[in-house]
Formats: C-alpha cells, sequence, structure tokens
C-alpha cells in the first residue's frame, strides 16, 4: 500500500512537472523575435514604459507612438524643425489597436480593442546608412495565439525581410529626418 501511494504521488508531481513545463513552453517570449537580417525585438526591450511622442487614427486602427529617453529629448530640442537630425539611439515604437466604439461611454469614443501589431524605428547612421540612418522592423500580433511574428509581404502594408522594410514609405518624411510622427505641445 505504502509503494502504491508513493507510486501514486510520484506519477502526480511528474505530471503537474510536465504541465508546468507546457505551459510555460507556449508561453512566448517575444524578447526572442527577430526580422530576418533585421531588427530584434529584445532592440526595444521595455519600450512599454516610454514617453508617449502622440496618438493616431487610421481607418480601423488606434496607435500610440513612444520614444526612448533620447527620442524625447530630440524632440524637446527642436528636432527636426531645428535642421538637426535625431541622434543615433533614438527609437520610437509605434502600438496599433483594433478601434472598438466604447459604447457605455458618453459620446461613444473610439478606444483601443485588440492589439494589432507593433512597429519600430531605431536611428543608427552607421548600421542604417543606406536607408536614411534608420533601421525598422514590425512584429503582428496574433490574438488566439497571443503571440507576435515578424511582418511579411502578405501583411498590410507589405513587411520586407530586413529593417529597411519602412525605408520606402519614409522617404516622403526625408525633410523630418525620416520620421511623421510630429511631438505636439502639451
Amino acid at each position: 500500500m505504502k509503494n502504491k501511494s508513493m507510486l501514486i504521488s510520484v506519477g502526480i508531481t511528474a505530471a503537474l512537472a510536465v504541465l508546468a513545463t507546457g505551459a510555460a513552453i507556449s508561453a512566448q517570449d517575444k524578447y526572442t523575435l527577430k526580422v530576418p537580417n533585421g531588427l530584434a525585438f529584445s532592440e526595444f526591450k521595455g519600450y512599454e514604459g516610454w514617453q508617449t511622442i502622440s496618438v493616431s487614427h487610421n481607418g480601423d486602427l488606434l496607435a500610440v507612438i513612444l520614444g526612448n529617453p533620447a527620442m524625447i529629448d530630440a524632440f524637446k530640442a527642436g528636432v527636426p524643425g531645428n535642421g538637426k537630425p535625431f541622434p543615433d539611439g533614438a527609437k520610437m515604437a509605434k502600438i496599433h489597436w483594433n478601434a472598438r466604439k466604447n459604447e457605455t461611454a458618453p459620446g461613444q469614443p473610439l478606444v483601443a480593442g485588440g492589439l494589432h501589431d507593433v512597429d519600430f524605428m531605431v536611428k543608427d547612421s552607421k548600421r542604417f546608412s543606406d536607408s536614411g540612418g534608420w533601421g525598422y522592423g514590425e512584429f503582428e500580433y496574433d490574438a488566439p495565439s497571443e503571440a507576435f511574428r515578424p511582418g511579411t509581404q502578405a501583411d498590410t502594408p507589405p513587411q520586407g525581410n530586413d529593417a529597411k522594410c519602412g525605408a520606402a514609405c519614409h522617404t516622403a518624411a526625408k525633410q523630418q529626418d525620416y520620421v511623421f510622427t510630429q511631438y505636439p505641445k502639451r
């Protein structure tokens, strides 16, 4: 009887260990992701706590654009309006959510719904000398799996497999050092 109880205890412990390991394996560590030949999610660790630069609404998406301290300091110093470029090390993150109407709030404003994707930019004039000094990365979010994946050519807009995927679009903002976002008064 004692051996049977011991066997049951060992079996339960082993089963729980397997379940815990499976849960740990299935939880994604977004910081291990990388755009092939491009930016790694880990280069932007802590972006969730960066200061807000601005917000935007485009079609069905709402976005908040965040900047690391180097980016915020540059904006506060007047970049790019003062004719100076953003410094190397300046980083931006743009978090997109599907817009949804808040039915219970006065005026039924649009608010953030499900996460859609996260875009990143980093200024590194040596590493990205052939794309205006900026590197780009885009990571799509899949709600059912609660996981990110690097953007692909099948996404809208299409994303190339390198850190220059945003360079073509951002050429239109060359006069603003390739940055569309403005830092509004507070």
